[in-house]
């Protein structure tokens, strides 16, 4: 009855960490969202300046075309349209920078809860197995009962061992086997195992 207790508060433990994970990811994807939408303002930045710069480029060519000052007249657009590169970049140089400023805050968003969620977790869980194969180990050496009895007396609660009997410890004195194996047991059971059938 008891493991399948401590069974049940490990799924649930499990269920909350996935549900903590899940969660995390989600804001950390949202967050990255969230700072991508600031790329369409480099975005407009290159669109304008690779439009100015065609319109440029257009009207250089078609002053250059015209005789004696054409090519003379065509020069001032032609530096316009040079001019206009420097606006393109800027706006990719600002689209690239939001791309890495999103990953960075998508990943801090989920990644740092994610850490603390795995960390706890797996804190828990080996701490767990290894109370768990501590107590087996002793139940299978020799004695294991009496060390079991032994680790019952000095670890539980005064007032759980009092329910079982009066006096647990003279009853574990006296080598009591019922006394003896209901400790144990009590041992087994605060350690989330159970004995083999």
């Amino acid at each position: 009855m008891y493991k399948r207790q401590v069974r049940a508060r490990q799924i649930t433990s499990d269920v909350v960490a996935l549900a903590l994970l899940v969660a995390a990811v989600v804001a950390g994807i949202t967050a990255a969202a969230f700072v991508r939408t600031f790329a369409e303002l480099g975005r407009r930045v290159e669109d304008a300046g690779l439009g100015f710069q065609q319109s440029m480029g257009d009207a250089a060519e078609s002053i250059s075309g015209l005789p004696l000052v054409g090519e003379a007249a065509g020069r001032p657009f032609i530096g316009a349209s040079d001019a206009a590169s420097t606006l393109v970049a800027a706006g990719r140089d600002q689209q690239e920078a939001v791309g890495t400023a999103s990953l960075v805050v998508g990943l801090l968003v989920a990644g740092l809860p994610v850490v603390v969620i795995l960390l706890t977790w797996l804190r828990r869980r080996i701490a767990f197995v290894r109370r768990a194969s501590s107590v087996s180990a002793l139940l299978r050496s020799p004695g294991g009962d009496d060390l079991l009895a032994l680790r019952a007396l000095s670890t539980l609660d005064a007032r759980e061992l009092a329910a079982m009997t009066p006096d647990p410890v003279a009853a574990w004195r006296a080598g009591d086997a019922d006394t003896v194996r209901r400790l144990a047991d009590l041992a087994l059971r605060d350690a989330g195992v159970g004995r083999a059938r």
